[in-house]
This record gives C-alpha cells, sequence and structure tokens, in this order.
C-alpha cells in the first residue's frame, strides 16, 4: 500500500546522500519534500504539520549536520518520529484475558469489510488458544447473516443467530448464548449504513448498553483516504472507541489513512486487513509498518509468516533431500506450493529490505510460477523424480498437457538443472556459480 510514498521517500533520501554532508539549507529542503510526499499520501495536513514541526529541530542539530553519516541520523529521525505518530513502541493491551468473558463489538460504515473482519478476527483469536463465538446482529443488510454463518464454517466457529430479532434482542441473546456455552470471547458483527447517520448510531449506543463491551473497534477501509478519518472522529464521539482495525491494506491507494487515524483520534490501529482469506490479519506494529514505509522490509513479519504457515514436517523432508542430493521436480513443486501459501508475490517481495520490483515484472513471476506449475504437474510420477528421461516425445505430450511450448520446457529443464548444480556446489561448501 505504501509504494508511492516509499518511493518518494527513498528518493528524498537518495538525494540527499549524495551531497555527502548536509547544510541547514539542504535540511529544510529535504523536509519540504517529505512533508509534500505526505501530503500527497493523503496524511492529514494538521498531522504533517506536526510531524515535521517535531523532526525539525531534530534535524537541524549538530548530531546530523556535522555527523559523518548526516543522511542515517535524518532517516533515523523521521523513522522514530513516524513510529510515535503511529502510536509507539508500546504494544496495545490484549484483546481478552483468560478466565474473562470478552465481548468485543465491531462498528463501521456498510461496504467497509466488518462482517469479512469478524471472522478474521475470530480466527486469529483462536491461534493464540481461546475459543471466539460470532454473533450476526446486522439485519439491515441482505444475506449479512448467511455471509457470517459462511465465513463462521470457514474458521470452525459458531456463529449465533436470532433471525427476526431487534439488533439490541440479538445481542441480549448472543451474550447469554455465549456464556452459556463457555466461549470466553464473543465479537459481534454489527450492522453499518452507507453514510453516518442518527438511526445508525442510536441502535449502536442501545447495543453497547446490553453488551457492556470491552472493546468497541471501527472497521474502516483504509484506501478511503482522509473519509476514513472523518468516519473514526464520528464513531468515537458517540461509542468511545478502543480501537481501529484497517482493511484492504494490502490495496494500491495512498496511505494517509494509517498515518493520520491514530494521530487524529488517539485511538490505537489494532490490526490490518491485508487480503481476502480468513488469515489476512495482521497486528499492527508501528515500528514494522515504518520500516516498511522506509524501504527497510518487514523481515521479522515475513519470517513470522513463514512458521505460521509452511508445513514444519514437509519443510525437514525436503531439507533432507536437499543435504542428500535427491531434490527433483516433486520436491521443486511442493516448495512452490508451499511459497504461495504465504500470499502473494508483491506482498512477499515488500517485506524484503531494499527489493523493488515493480508491477509488471512481479505480474510475470507470477505469471510463470503458474505455468512451471502447469509443466511439472503434466509429467508422469517417474518423469518428475528422474527428469533425464525427457526425450523430445515426451517434451511434446507435456507441452500440449500444460498449454505451454516445448520451447518453454527446454529453458525450465535447463534452469532446473542449474539450479541442481548450484545446490550441489553449496552442499559441497563450494560458492555456486551464477552462470
Amino acid at each position: 500500500m505504501f509504494d508511492n510514498l516509499t518511493n518518494r521517500l527513498s528518493a528524498i533520501f537518495k538525494t540527499l546522500s549524495r551531497k555527502g554532508k548536509l547544510s541547514a539549507r539542504d535540511v529544510e529542503d529535504g523536509l519540504r519534500e517529505i512533508r509534500i510526499a505526505l501530503l500527497e499520501a493523503d496524511v492529514s495536513l494538521p498531522v504533517v504539520k506536526d510531524f515535521i514541526a517535531r523532526v525539525r529541530p531534530k534535524a537541524v542539530g549538530a548530531d546530523v549536520l556535522e555527523s559523518l553519516t548526516p543522511v542515517q541520523h535524518l532517516v533515523k529521525i523521521v523513522r522514530d518520529e513516524m513510529v510515535e505518530m503511529l502510536g509507539g513502541d508500546e504494544p496495545p493491551p490484549r484483546l481478552f484475558t483468560p478466565g474473562q468473558f470478552t465481548p468485543i463489538m465491531l462498528v463501521g460504515l456498510q461496504g467497509g469489510g466488518k462482517t469479512t473482519t469478524a471472522a478474521k478476527l475470530a480466527y486469529h483469536l483462536k491461534t493464540l488458544g481461546t475459543k471466539p463465538a460470532l454473533a450476526a446482529l446486522d439485519m439491515a443488510r441482505p444475506a449479512a447473516i448467511e455471509q457470517l454463518e459462511t465465513l463462521g464454517g470457514q474458521i470452525r466457529a459458531p456463529v449465533l443467530t436470532f433471525r427476526g430479532s431487534t439488533p439490541v434482542d440479538a445481542a441480549k441473546g448472543a451474550v447469554e448464548r455465549a456464556k452459556r456455552d463457555n466461549y470466553p470471547v464473543l465479537i459481534l458483527d454489527t450492522a453499518g449504513r452507507l453514510h453516518i447517520n442518527d438511526e445508525l448510531m442510536s441502535e449502536l449506543e442501545a447495543v453497547k448498553a446490553v453488551v457492556e463491551p470491552r472493546e468497541i473497534i471501527l472497521v474502516v477501509d483504509s484506501m478511503t483516504g482522509q473519509d476514513a478519518i472523518h468516519v473514526a472522529r464520528a464513531f468515537d464521539e458517540r461509542l468511545s472507541l478502543t480501537g481501529v482495525i484497517l482493511t484492504k491494506f494490502d490495496g494500491d491507494a495512498r496511505a494517509g489513512a494509517a498515518l493520520s487515524v491514530r494521530a487524529v483520534t488517539g485511538k490505537p490501529v489494532r490490526f490490518l486487513g491485508v487480503g481476502e482469506h480468513v488469515d489476512a490479519l495482521e497486528a499492527f506494529q508501528p515500528a514494522r509498518v515504518v520500516e516498511r514505509i522506509l524501504g527497510m522490509g518487514d523481515v521479522l513479519t515475513l519470517i513470522e509468516k513463514v512458521e505460521a504457515t509452511l508445513d514444519e514436517e514437509q519443510a525437514e523432508k525436503i531439507e533432507k533431500r536437499f543435504r542428500q542430493g535427491k531434490f527433483d521436480l516433486e520436491d521443486f513443486v511442493s516448495v512452490m506450493k508451499q511459497a504461495r501459501r504465504l500470499g502473494p508475490l508483491k506482498s512477499l517481495m515488500n517485506m524484503l529490505p531494499g527489493v523493488k520490483v515493480n508491477d509488471e515484472m512481479l505480474e510475470m513471476g507470477e505469471k510463470n510460477l503458474v505455468r512451471i506449475e502447469a509443466i511439472i504437474s503434466s509429467m508422469t510420477r517417474d518423469e518428475r523424480r528422474s527428469p533425464e528421461v525427457l526425450n523430445g516425445s515426451r517434451r511434446k505430450r507435456i507441452a500440449a498437457g500444460s498449454g505451454t511450448s516445448v520451447q518453454e520446457i527446454n529453458r525450465f529443464m535447463a534452469d532446473f538443472k542449474k539450479m541442481q548444480g548450484m545446490m550441489k556446489d553449496m552442499r559441497r561448501g563450494k560458492m555456486p556459480k551464477l552462470t
């Protein structure tokens, strides 16, 4: 989501780094460019003004101007102040306390992704070892209850429904049933509207009164820019929010909502929706987000994603075969499938520091992976295990079955053979040949 802002900030720091020593005028010019970049990213004007006002006195101090690496010092100042703007390094309080019944009320406008987020949050809480239940309180939107039931079935979480009831009566019933059936966390998917109005707020206030939620979390579409700030402020005034979840954070829109909501409302961003699947919810950690914005990557999140997603037993099996020099095409396709479980190629590349790949190259990479998988899937088991048997007639058959050409198969097999050679060199402790 931060591609444009990241590119702008990277260009600014690169220009400054060419100067070597920085003058006060150089720093002021750089700060002006940073200000413009933040405004173009749709960050709120008051937030930008406050940010620059906090950065300026530190940026023109002796630590920067007299340093041997002034740009690095400046980047660190910008990084630290952006982290502070997003909430600092202090982790937010836990969503639930073991042994205590915890109602969590999700609120927001229609179309912001509230129902999907309810399921994602339930899935996240299940991974932490608790048993959440979901309550369907959206009686206004057609098929909202059915959508939540479908999502609940996917994650194996109970969905408490009260068709024909008012939202307040449904909320009462959900609390009673969750307590009776020993569900320690109850996530309430409330109704939304296309726009904020008094009817919606009055309904939510009534639900809040009977539920007495521990958390009231606003779910807001991060791609709506400044509107997200106005929505957050309006909901907070009536309901006293405890946090915010930003959805569609994997989109290509400007990043202003993420950088402004916390500063404007004082409410912490708790999670980011980073995809359509039920596991595509990330805890919001300001330092990691800022480092991603500044092009430093987010290796820690990538490592956590790998540990949580990949099949450890399968990984150990493939590693063993690699060490034995028996890595074949069956192992290769297994690695590909596991890697694709981590998410879109673009989101993974964005977590690597210093990696800049344009959308066209990423799209080509995704397409190539699909074609390679089709090629391998069109082989017999013996051919995958012993690729050396692939003569001309076999390659024609595979090309026809995979919708590719013999030339593509030849190129892939040549690349695979080169990769096997590199693996052998690495296994013997040699530096692999790159040509």
